[in-house]
């Protein structure tokens, strides 16, 4: 069988398929083929017209390079013979669409299911959180929690189990990553999981019938001070997004919110509607959220405005970082444009390109930029990326990476053009969203990352009733997940923080740290031990709440409420945004 021609065909059709418009639009609805794996996307507004086939002269060099080349290969290569032509024919399409710019990109057929799955909100999967966690020279991987009702929850799998075997293979030693990927699967099929257990060190194996896991996009919202609210809204935006987070903020009304903090750090983006009826919760009917502009027909513009006539004017604060990107920054940017709420933390990330998604045949998709977004202010705001490799756009390129050292300072000048909110602040495009008030995050140091795996197998005593003198610490039962952490839920005080050093000394080479360095990391250890503890007795989302507690930049977000309430006031004393033009 000859593949070259095959080949350069699949190459081609990137030209001449029909595209289906989704970028951070409605995910298109589930194929006709059994859902297997998770993913992310958006519908389709209907199918496209053909585009015009490119001109054979133009490309029949090329598509004869391309067909002789991957001939030379099959034929002559000196491992030809162990060639995954897959993953030749997938890189030989991603080095195409990475030529036109860093976000255009192809899925194969597994990739896109998961995708699809992720757009669902869900994976496929037994439904635990595990890590890669050493003592000494031996690595393993262990549960860190569970999630409700999943079928490693009814398995009886809990914080600190050490995962052995899967299906009869073991698994030491290999990264959590590897051990996940054997865990996933489609649903209905079994896997056997060999673990030994942290409460007594025996070994038991658990047949498991892998089922859709949840994972809301929004998965936990409370009061984290009288009549303020925060909302965790760090894991991008799905087909459910918008009622979630309108349920959070019900939810969080009828306990007495009067203001909110809305964390975006991290969100990645997804469904443009989805953001777009997230941001006009807070707008009045007519503001403009953003406008869509692209090439020819399909790229012809279309503003996107609010249509809720009785907006939230509850002071508002939003938390923005690096990973604050695509759909996500389209909440944020059309906030700060309207004077809506004050942006704190990083600059974004800086994507405001628009994908469409081709698919297939076989299941795959291929995504192409077909348009971009302005924001209401008219801030297109993508980083360049003509002079950047990916790698260095993606991980290091761009304000966002660059100047967020220097944050506390203020923000770097974006290289963008100047444009103005709806009151007259000046503010920029082309480099991401920068905060109204720009504050460090806190990030871990070297000493610190040394210490998640000591603080970890502490943890893993204390709550399984090892350590002598804290019975009170010890957990007998599965994690309970609807429970608000306060301030007597497993303290870390003196005691446990001495027991703490006396644990790690006594390993010696297994972790070699004194207890002078533990004594410098105080603050430190005493965050993350309680973490762990609060993992192991209420899950992974609500632990969480231990890290936001004296989390810098949603300190500073409380701090500016008082503030982001005047800028909304102002913003809604009937001044009207000028008329803006799209270039």
């Amino acid at each position: 069988m000859r593949f070259s021609t095959a080949l350069a065909t699949l190459l081609l059709l990137a030209l001449l398929l029909p595209v289906f418009v989704f970028a951070q639009q409605n995910p298109p609805p589930p194929a006709r083929r059994g859902e297997v794996d998770r993913g992310t996307t958006s519908s389709p507004t209907g199918p496209a017209g053909r585009t015009r086939r490119p001109r054979l002269d133009a490309t029949e060099g090329v598509e004869g390079d391309v067909a002789e080349a991957l001939t030379v290969i099959q034929e002559s290569y000196v491992d030809g013979s162990k060639l995954d032509y897959n993953n030749v024919f997938k890189s030989s399409i991603i080095g195409m669409l990475r030529s036109l710019d860093p976000h255009s990109n192809y899925y194969d057929a597994k990739e896109f299911e998961e995708q699809r799955a992720d757009w669902r909100s869900e994976y496929y999967g037994i439904g635990a959180t595990i890590g890669d966690r050493k003592m000494g020279d031996s690595a393993n991987t262990y549960i860190l929690s569970t999630f409700e009702s999943t079928p490693a929850y009814r398995a009886g799998l809990r914080f600190g189990d050490r995962i052995v075997e899967i299906n009869g293979q073991a698994v030491q030693g290999k990264p959590s990553s590897e051990v996940r990927d054997h865990l996933r699967g489609p649903r209905g099929t079994t896997v056997k999981v060999t673990v030994e257990r942290a409460t007594n060190g025996n070994r038991e194996t658990v047949e498991i019938t892998r089922d859709a896991v949840a994972q809301p996009t929004v998965p936990d919202a409370y009061m984290i001070r009288p009549g303020v609210g925060y909302v965790d809204m760090t894991r991008g935006f799905n087909y459910t997004t918008a009622d979630e987070f309108i349920s959070a903020l019900d939810d969080l009304r009828s306990r007495g919110a009067a203001s909110y903090v809305v964390d975006l750090r991290g969100n990645g983006g997804g469904i443009l509607d989805q953001a777009v009826r997230v941001a006009e919760r807070f707008l009045q009917s007519g503001q403009p959220i953003l406008t869509q502009k692209g090439r020819g027909t399909r790229g012809a513009e279309r503003e996107y405005k609010s249509e809720n006539r009785n907006p939230d004017n509850s002071p508002l604060v939003v938390l923005v970082n690096r990973g604050t990107a695509s759909a996500s920054e389209i909440v944020a940017g059309a906030l700060q444009d309207h004077d809506r709420a004050l942006i704190v933390g990083e600059t974004s990330f800086g994507k405001g390109l628009v994908q469409s998604i081709m698919p297939l045949d076989y299941g795959t998709a291929l995504t192409l930029t077909t348009s971009k977004y302005y924001t209401p202010s008219g801030r297109l705001i993508q980083r360049d990326y003509s002079n950047t490799g990916f790698y260095d756009y993606i991980y290091r390129g761009g304000i966002g990476s660059q100047d967020d050292s220097k944050a506390t300072a203020g923000p770097a000048q974006p290289k963008g053009p100047a444009s103005h909110t709806d009151t007259g602040r000046t503010i920029y495009g082309g480099g991401g969203i920068t905060p109204d008030e720009p504050t460090k995050s806190r990030m871990l140091a070297p000493p610190q990352v040394r210490l998640i795996d000591p603080i970890f197998f502490f943890a893993r005593e204390l709550v399984n009733g090892r350590v002598a003198g804290f019975d009170d610490y010890k957990i007998q039962r599965q994690a309970d997940f609807n429970h608000n952490l306060v301030p007597d839920d497993y303290p870390v005080n003196e005691r446990v923080f001495k027991a703490f050093k006396n644990f790690v000394v006594a390993k010696g080479d297994a972790f070699k740290m004194t207890e002078a360095q533990l004594d410098r990391q105080r603050d430190f250890i005493v965050r993350q031990l309680r973490y762990d503890l609060a993992t192991a007795a209420y899950g992974s989302v609500k632990a969480t709440q231990v890290l936001i507690a004296d989390d810098p930049q949603v300190a500073k977000g409380i701090e500016v409420l008082p503030r982001a309430r005047e800028l909304a006031t102002a913003a809604m004393r009937g001044r009207n945004p000028p008329q803006r033009s799209f270039e």
